[in-house]
């Protein structure tokens, strides 16, 4: 009994031995920084100004088809036109392909057109006959058929609710060559423009009633719903561009183009998580200030656990050595955490290992460099509540080998950050965005102008200017 008393006497005495060597584990509490003004303004609302190139090829197919290659005189070819008793005529007339000049916001659609007539003649007493129609004589048959100049004046507007009006002009027929029928010598040209300027007025009617108002919502609703959609921005993140307003700047058309001048608002964001997708109505188009190109403010939204998954790469496992006279004294990093107050200033938690095991704060400040375009966290020094935890217990953690240590590893250069931006922004500005419909555009700077550590996730706010141009080709228009 007495050795087995002994035994365990001595087993107890080493219990106890080795709980008095070992250090407590450091657990100071989480910071509590002082309240600032610090806010996250409202992001900048975003401009930009978009030239949209629209082909009016698909309007002159449209026009080609709806109005007519062949006009003639009524019940052509046996019936005739007679507008007194003393003569009669029937004509066949023919058009060239159309033509169209554009120029402001006037689009004239002409064409030549050939014409062949045969008329006869008789004698009359008091409008009754009193002769039988003499032998027809023919013009443009046996002889070059005769001409004659056709246009429509067309000019365009663009309504707020998205409606392209088109209001039609038949401008009076140009005769080129003159028709005289047979022995009698007689000019009829006018009869027959007469009799033209009556097709010319149906076809017309039959284009404003097609064309006269041509409806661009449903084609911008699909533009604007594009615009609302989440993309992923290889290595960045999610860029949603948040679209706001649409006008329209200046509108006029040149050879076989017509150019809208658009102006678009918006707020975009990047994130790393993709966004929800909010769909919404298309607004009519309104008035703002104007600018060329764009300047686009963008919040990119960093949350503090991939920022903080950033740094561990780089610290985790990282071993210190101090010298405390004879002792040595070990320190390693075993986990880092960013964390935001809504503060100017970020809160770095450090788990560590080694001598001693526990945890401490430190603070810094994010700042950034324009001319280096570097990123980091300033000032990094410990937290009052960590600096007496530490002076308790470990007062040879509180060191400025750490901090320096640390500062180094959380330095970001944007650089290659930048470089990436630009070319993946210039792949979605450089895109075809529904079939018929492709956008260029250039990337010619972007600036960081505000770093936000908020409580949720840390908001670099950046501008970017440039060029945008839209092209409208081969897009079907909805009536």
């Amino acid at each position: 009994m007495k050795t087995i008393k002994g035994k365990g006497f001595i087993f107890l005495a080493s219990i106890l031995c080795m709980l008095a060597s070992c250090s407590p584990k450091i657990k100071p509490e989480k910071p509590s920084l002082v309240q600032t003004d610090f806010n996250l303004d409202s992001l900048p609302t975003s401009e930009i100004n978009i030239p949209v190139q629209i082909s009016l090829k698909p309007i002159y197919t449209m026009a080609e088809k709806n109005v007519d290659t062949l006009f003639t005189s009524p019940g052509y070819p046996d019936g005739w036109v007679q507008e007194g008793c003393d003569m009669r005529y029937k004509y066949v007339f023919r058009r060239s392909p159309l033509v169209m000049k554009a120029a402001g916001t006037s689009l004239d659609l002409g064409f030549t057109g050939f014409y062949k007539i045969v008329g006869s003649t008789r004698a009359c007493v008091m409008g009754a006959a009193v002769s039988p129609w003499a032998h027809p004589c023919r013009c443009g048959f046996d002889e070059p058929e005769r001409r004659v100049n056709v246009s429509f004046s067309n000019s365009i507007s663009v309504q707020p609710d998205y409606k392209v009006k088109l209001l039609i002009r038949r401008n009076e027929p140009q005769a080129l060559d003159k028709c005289e029928v047979c022995f009698w010598g007689q000019n009829i040209t006018k009869q027959v423009m007469n009799g033209l300027k009556e097709e010319l007025d149906a076809a017309k009617a039959a284009l404003e009633k097609n064309y006269g108002i041509v409806d661009l919502r449903p084609r911008f609703q699909q533009v604007w719903d594009q615009l609302n959609k989440a993309y992923n921005i290889y290595g960045i993140g999610w860029l949603q561009m948040n679209p706001q307003r649409l006008r329209i700047n200046n509108i006029f058309a040149k050879n076989d183009s017509l150019y809208v001048y658009l102006g678009l608002s918006a707020r975009p964001v990047i994130s790393f998580e993709k966004p929800t997708e909010h769909q919404s109505v298309v607004p009519n188009i309104s008035d703002f200030s104007r600018r060329q190109g764009f300047s686009i403010y963008l919040d990119a939204v960093l949350n503090y656990d991939s920022l903080s998954q950033i740094l561990n790469q780089k610290l985790v496992n990282k071993e210190f050595d101090f010298n405390k006279g004879p002792v040595k004294k070990k320190f390693i990093i075993k986990d880092c955490r960013l964390i935001g107050e809504g503060n100017e200033k970020l809160i770095i938690k450090i788990d560590f290992a080694g001598t001693d095991v526990g945890t401490f704060y430190l603070t810094g400040k994010p700042v950034y460099d324009q001319a280096t375009k570097v990123l980091q966290v300033r000032d990094i020094d410990f937290d009052i509540k960590s600096k007496n935890a530490l002076l308790k217990t470990a007062e040879w953690l509180f060191s400025k080998k750490i901090t320096t240590e640390i500062s180094k590893y959380t330095k970001y250069d944007l650089t290659a950050f930048f470089d990436t931006a630009r070319v993946s922004i210039n792949e979605q500005l450089n895109r075809e965005w529904i079939k018929g419909i492709r956008s260029y555009g250039n990337i010619e700077d972007i600036k960081l102008i505000g770093i936000y550590p908020l409580s949720q996730f840390l908001v670099i706010r950046s501008n970017s200017t440039g060029i945008l141009s839209v092209k409208v080709e081969s897009a079907e228009l909805s009536l």
